[in-house]
C-alpha cells in the first residue's frame, strides 16, 4: 500500500530535480542512481510509511538509464502517477524504459543542435558586436527554455499519466511486453551496428604454379556472407550472460573487453 498521495508540488519538485540526473553517473548503470536520486522525496512520501518497500523501490530504480535530462520529468511524472494508482514496478518499468529512447534522442537533438546552436549564434554576434553581457544573456536564456521545457514535461507527464491508468491498466501486460520488445530490438540493432569484431586471418588457397594465381580466402569476407554482424551479437551475448548468470560487473566486462581486443589485434586474429 502507498502512503499519503502526491500532490502538484511533489510533481514539480521531481520535476526541478532532473537536474540531479546526472549526478553519480558511471559506465555500470550510468543515470541509475541519479535517477533514484531524482525520485526519492517522492517515493518517500509514497513509502514513508514502509521502509522495506522503499528501499525495494529505490534499488529497483537504480538500474541502467540513459535519457536526456531535460525530458526526464515527462518519464518521472508518469511514473509517480502509475505508482501512486498502486501500480508495481514490473509494470511501470516497460513505460520507462520504452520512453528512456525516444526521448534521448528527442531531448538531445532539441537541446545540443537546435537551442544551444540558436542561442550562441545570436549571442556570440552580440559579443562580437562589443555588447559585453552578450554571455551572460546567453546562460540565462539557455537555462530558462531548458527549465521551461522540464516544465511542460512534467506537467504534460502528470496529465498523461492520471489520464491513461484506468484506460491501460488492463492492457499493462502486452504493452510491457511490446515495451520489452522493442528494446531488445534495439539492443539488437546497437550490438550489430557499434561492436567491431572482425577477423584478420586470411590463406591462400590452391598450389603455386607459373601462371596461375592463387585463390585468397578471407574469413571475413565468408562470416559476412553467412551471417553478417556474426561476431558482434556473439560477443555481445557473451557479456549478457557473464552479467546475469554470473554477476560480473561492467567494470571487469569493460576490462576483459580491452586484454581480449588487445591480445587477439597483436596475434593477428583480429583486425
Amino acid at each position: 500500500m502507498t502512503g499519503s498521495k502526491l500532490t502538484k508540488k511533489d510533481y514539480t519538485k521531481t520535476t526541478l530535480r532532473a537536474y540531479f540526473l546526472q549526478n553519480g553517473f558511471n559506465y555500470s548503470n550510468y543515470q541509475g542512481l541519479g535517477y533514484a536520486l531524482v525520485m526519492y522525496p517522492a517515493f518517500k512520501k509514497l513509502y514513508g510509511d514502509n521502509p522495506a518497500k522503499l528501499a525495494e523501490e529505490l534499488d529497483n530504480n537504480c538500474e541502467f538509464y540513459n535519457t536526456n535530462p531535460n525530458f526526464l520529468p515527462f518519464i518521472t511524472s508518469i511514473h509517480l502517477a502509475m505508482a501512486e494508482n498502486g501500480m508495481e514496478y514490473d509494470e511501470i518499468r516497460g513505460i520507462k524504459m520504452a520512453l528512456m529512447g525516444p526521448l534521448a534522442g528527442i531531448g538531445d537533438s532539441l537541446s545540443q543542435f537546435c537551442i544551444a546552436p540558436l542561442f550562441s549564434t545570436i549571442f556570440a554576434s552580440m559579443a562580437m558586436d562589443g555588447v559585453a553581457i552578450a554571455p551572460l544573456l546567453f546562460l540565462i536564456c539557455e537555462n530558462v527554455t531548458l527549465l521551461a521545457i522540464k516544465l511542460v514535461m512534467g506537467g504534460y507527464g502528470r496529465r498523461l499519466g492520471t489520464s491513461m491508468i484506468d484506460k491501460l491498466s488492463e492492457k499493462m501486460g502486452v504493452i510491457s511486453e511490446a515495451a520489452s520488445m522493442i528494446g531488445v530490438t534495439v539492443i539488437a540493432g546497437l550490438a550489430a551496428t557499434f561492436v567491431k569484431m572482425n577477423v584478420a586471418i586470411t590463406f591462400s588457397a590452391g598450389a603455386i604454379e607459373e601462371g596461375v594465381k592463387q585463390s585468397t580466402v578471407d574469413i571475413q569476407a565468408m562470416l559476412d556472407k553467412v551471417a553478417p554482424a556474426l561476431l558482434p551479437v556473439l560477443y555481445t551475448a557473451l557479456m549478457y550472460y557473464l552479467i546475469k548468470k554470473k554477476g560480473v560487473t561492467t567494470y571487469w566486462l569493460v576490462l576483459i573487453t580491452v586484454v581480449i581486443g588487445v591480445a587477439l589485434s597483436c596475434l593477428g586474429i583480429l583486425a
